[in-house]
């Protein structure tokens, strides 16, 4: 009976603890925690599936490393633009339901899916008729092998491109729902079927990027069935019919773009500029490419808990913007960001014991292990220190509408610092890819003292989303 009675005690501590700190007239702990453990799972899948994938290819030399990367910063600058399209219907669809505007919930969840699947299609047709034109433009001093390599992932990458657009439209709706479960299905489905296909096509059968581009392709097209099938065979009000999925309905379209365009610009031309500095790397040389690649690949798994949380307080500061809780989405952001931080120092706690061993699995030459381990240690204290106020805040300044605000911001800050000091630490400098990654980190503390500023402040939760 003590035992049970002392039990007892710790269990109601901690609820009076989430309550404090979580929990609001809009939103208790209970719900937040059941929005953030199947985020949680999603992005570990995300994250866990570009680590493999690397690690996959790299059995197919350097070359291939450097191709695929090459390639996937050009992906990362177009899918940000679906994504930023999707997070601005996520916002409509949460701040709808957080109204409770049920009626008009529907409208929006097809506006999102709609405004998505244009821009996917559109683009995607673009990048398959530029494709040799594009890479020559970028990466034209990149070895012979690698542009052949890299031309044939990128068609085959933008093939897919409108099956990801409408997985991630619905996706980003049913987040903006709160039903994380629904979203982390997709997840599970498109992620767990591309690193499936991969070990057969890619290790098993040795197919190597022509391997990588089938599974690609196959499992971004089974995962959109599965968006489509979820939203048409839905038991709930939100039940979209088929024909309503894809529908031009000109003022929510007008809602979706407003809200998510000045986001994809921003993702644009922050992107852009991480693009820009990987034309930088290219003309260091394959290894330099690898180098890159891999410390990508590896310091993105400390990032798994606070991509999750990221991802979450839109929904959460969404909702309560709808239903006008200011308090609790004020108390969420600095939750979200304590737990953030905290977040990266349990990780690197784990991960940092067994770098070497993480390092080996992508079967590194021996002269950019040093450069790849000071890279991975400079950046997870940056993280640790940086990465809340300049990622985590500016997702919560979305989620109440404050998007010009945030694009304008990220756009200066990653052409000002990042571009230009990665140019003179990288090149002129001549420390290389640790130098264009320490400028990497120091624009990440420009750009999160201004969002922080922006917090403190309350034109970010006077913005009008919905009527």
């Amino acid at each position: 009976m003590k035992k049970y009675g002392k039990e007892k005690t710790i269990f109601e501590k901690a609820d009076c603890f989430l309550k404090r700190h979580l929990s609001g007239d809009t939103l208790d702990y209970r719900r937040i925690i059941a929005l953030i453990i199947p985020l949680f799972i999603d992005q570990t899948f995300i994250i866990c599936t570009n680590f493999f994938n690397i690690s996959m290819i790299s059995s197919s030399g350097m070359d291939a490393v450097s191709a695929v990367n090459m390639v996937d910063s050009i992906n990362l600058f177009l899918l940000s633009v679906f994504i930023a399209v999707a997070t601005g219907g996520t916002v409509i669809v949460a701040q709808m339901k957080g109204r409770g505007n049920h009626r008009e919930v529907p409208r929006a969840i097809s506006g999102t899916v709609t405004s998505v699947f244009l821009i996917s299609f559109g683009i995607g047709l673009l990048i398959i008729i530029f494709s040799s034109v594009i890479l020559g433009f970028l990466f034209g001093n990149a070895e012979e092998n690698v542009l052949i390599n890299a031309q044939l992932f990128l068609v085959g990458s933008a093939a897919s491109y409108v099956f990801f657009g409408l997985t991630e439209s619905v996706s980003a709706s049913l987040r903006g729902l709160g039903e994380t479960r629904s979203s982390l299905l997709l997840t599970l489905c498109m992620n767990g079927l591309y690193v499936l296909l991969n070990i057969i096509l890619v290790l098993e059968c040795s197919l190597g990027i022509v391997g990588m581009i089938i599974s690609l392709l196959a499992a971004r097209i089974i995962a959109s069935g599965v968006a489509v099938y979820l939203l048409i065979r839905r038991k709930n009000m939100f039940r979209l019919s088929f024909s309503k999925i894809i529908r031009i309905d000109p003022p929510m379209l007008g809602r979706a773009f407003a809200l998510g365009i000045p986001f994809a610009a921003e993702q644009m031309f922050f992107n852009g500029g991480k693009l820009l500095t990987q034309t930088f790397i290219v003309g260091m040389g394959t290894y330099a490419i690898a180098t890159h690649a891999i410390t990508s690949s590896i310091t993105s798994l400390f990032m798994i808990p606070a991509n999750t949380l990221s991802l979450g307080i839109i929904t959460v500061v969404g909702q309560c913007m709808g239903n006008k809780d200011i308090a609790q989405a004020k108390k969420s952001i600095r939750t979200f960001s304590v737990m953030t931080s905290l977040s990266i120092l349990i990780m690197a706690v784990v991960i940092l014991p067994f770098i070497g061993n993480i390092v080996g699995v992508f079967h590194p030459t021996d002269n950019i292990v040093g450069s790849i381990l000071l890279i991975t240690f400079v950046n997870t204290a940056a993280q640790l220190i940086f990465w809340p106020s300049s990622f985590l805040f500016p997702s919560a300044l979305r989620a109440a509408g404050d998007a010009r605000f945030t694009s304008v911001v990220s756009m200066l800050s990653m052409w000002l610092f990042r571009v230009v000091m990665g140019y003179v630490m990288g090149v002129i400098f001549g420390w290389g890819v640790p130098g264009v990654w320490f400028a990497m980190e120091a624009e990440w503390g420009v750009r999160g003292v201004i969002f922080w500023l922006r917090l403190r402040g309350d034109k970010w939760y006077r913005h009008k989303v919905i009527d």
